[in-house]
Order: C-alpha cells, then structure tokens, then sequence
C-alpha cells in the first residue's frame, strides 16, 4: 500500500485522530473564548472577541483538512503543534507512520510538497 492510500483500518485510526484533535482545539479556543468574554467591559473588547473567533475559525478550517492526500502533512503539523501524539497513529502502516514523522520533524506543510 503506498503512502496515499489508506486502508479502511487506516481509515478509522485517522479518523479517530482527527476528530480528537479537532475536538480538543476546538475546546481550548472555547476556553479563550470564555476568558475573553469575562473580560469584556467596553465595545472594542467585544469587537476584539469577533474578531479573535473569525481568525480561529479560519485558522482551524485550513488546519482540518481530511483529504487523504494531505491528510500525513495535517498530522504533521497536529503532532508539532501538540493536538494529536505519535501514539494516537499506532495503527498506520509503517511507511505512512515514518513519512509523518519527518513531516513533523521538518515541519512541512500542505503545498510545501509540490
């Protein structure tokens, strides 16, 4: 099986994975959110708010891209940026758990591999 394609096991791993890492980014900005909030005592900290959710949202919406051709470059950067751990990939065939490892040593990024 070469590095692209995915197995159905592999599949469910990443997944997995994903969703976790997903969830849990999603929930540390939920807890910026509630501290800036709490914090708000004129209109340009609500405006500061708006503005912080609009670039996480963006942010997160490039990150999560589940696409099986760059889904080895987003664990990656998941792994680099402490979202998800090399142990929550145990599964993964070898070569696919090696290439993500480089990626995350290298810091490579979708786009940077054309």
């Amino acid at each position: 099986m070469s590095k692209t394609d995915w197995s159905k096991q592999e599949k469910t791993i990443g997944r997995i994975a994903f969703e976790a890492a997903y969830f849990r980014e999603c929930m540390a900005a939920r807890d910026v959110v509630r501290k800036m909030a709490a914090e708000i005592d004129d209109p340009p900290g609500l405006w500061r708010l708006s503005d912080f959710l609009t670039e996480k949202r963006k942010e997160i919406d490039e990150k999560y891209d589940y696409r099986y051709s760059v889904l080895a470059l987003v664990f990656a950067r998941l792994i680099r940026e402490g979202w998800i751990k090399q142990e929550d990939l145990v599964g993964l065939y070898d070569e696919k758990l090696e290439q993500i490892q480089e990626f995350a040593e290298t810091g490579i990024k979708p786009g940077d591999e054309a």
